[in-house]
C-alpha cells in the first residue's frame, strides 16, 4: 500500500547515521523489531510484537533490551508524522527495510498489528522478563527460548546469523565489540568467521566472552554453543 511505502522510505531515509555506532541505525532496528518479537511464546499464544508491549515495564526495563529506548526514539519522529501506523507494525517494519538496505533479502512482512493502549493495558498482556535469550547461557537455553517460539534446530541457526550485524556494548549488555568486520552490512560473515577463527577467552573484568588473537571480534557463549553442539553445528558449517 502506498502509505506503507512512504513509511518504508521514510525509515531508510534515516538509517545513516555517523554519529552511531558504525555509521548506520540498521543493526540497532533490527534488534528492537527481533526483542518486540521474540517474546512470543506458541503454547500460550503470549508476547510478541502484537501489543508493542516494549512501552511498559517490566518488558521496557528488561535487561535484555537494555538501549532499545534509544531505537524507539530515533522511530517516534516517523511515527509522529504517520500516526495511522501502530509501533508493532512501525518496529517489526523498521527491522525488515533494515535488513533490506543492508544488502539482506527482501523479507515478507504483514501489517496489523494493534497497540495495547497505556490505558487498558493488563499484567497479563505484558510478557514477563526472561523470554528472550541470555548470551552467557549454553545450547539448551538456546533451544529452550526458541522452542518456546515455534522454531527447529536449522531456523535457530539461520535466525542467529543477525549476528552479522552490530555489535556489542558494556553500558547496555555488559558484553563489548561486533562479531564482524562488516557490523552494516548483511551477509554470512558471522558462520564464516566462528568457524574458522581461533576464538579464546577474553581476558579482561568483563562478562565471559570470546575474542579473535587481535581481540577485535567476538562471540558470545550462546554463539559458540552453536559450535560445539553436534546437531547446532551440522546447520553453522
Amino acid at each position: 500500500m502506498e502509505k506503507f511505502a512512504k513509511v518504508r522510505k521514510d525509515i531508510a531515509n534515516i538509517l545513516k547515521n555517523e554519529s552511531y555506532d558504525d555509521g548506520s541505525l540498521g543493526p540497532l532496528f533490527v534488534r528492537l523489531a527481533w526483542h518486540a518479537s521474540g517474546t512470543y511464546d506458541v503454547h500460550t499464544q503470549t508476547g510478541g510484537s502484537n501489543g508493542a508491549t516494549m512501552r511498559f515495564a517490566p518488558e521496557s526495563t528488561d535487561n535484555a533490551n537494555a538501549g532499545l529506548e534509544k531505537a524507539r526514539a530515533f522511530l517516534e519522529p516517523i511515527k509522529k508524522e504517520n500516526n495511522w501506523i501502530s509501533y508493532g507494525d512501525l518496529w517489526t517494519l523498521a527491522g525488515v527495510v533494515s535488513i533490506e538496505e543492508m544488502g539482506g533479502p527482501v523479507v515478507i512482512w504483514n501489517s496489523g498489528r494493534i497497540d495495547k493502549s497505556s490505558f487498558w493495558v493488563s499484567k497479563k498482556d505484558i510478557p514477563p522478563n526472561g523470554r528472550l535469550p541470555d548470551a552467557s547461557q549454553g545450547a539448551q537455553h538456546v533451544r529452550d527460548i526458541f522452542y518456546r517460539m515455534g522454531f527447529n534446530d536449522r531456523e535457530i541457526v539461520a535466525l542467529s546469523g543477525a549476528h552479522s550485524l552490530g555489535r556489542c556494548h558494556t553500558d547496555r549488555s555488559g558484553y563489548d565489540g561486533p562479531w564482524t568486520n562488516t557490523p552494516t552490512r548483511f551477509s554470512n560473515q558471522y558462520f564464516i568467521l566462528l568457524t574458522s577463527v581461533k576464538w579464546k577467552k577474553k581476558e579482561w573484568s568483563g562478562p565471559l566472552q570470546y575474542v579473535d588473537e587481535n581481540d577485535e571480534l567476538m562471540m558470545l557463549p550462546s554463539d559458540m554453543a552453536l559450535l560445539w553442539d553436534p546437531e547446532f553445528v551440522k546447520y553453522v558449517k
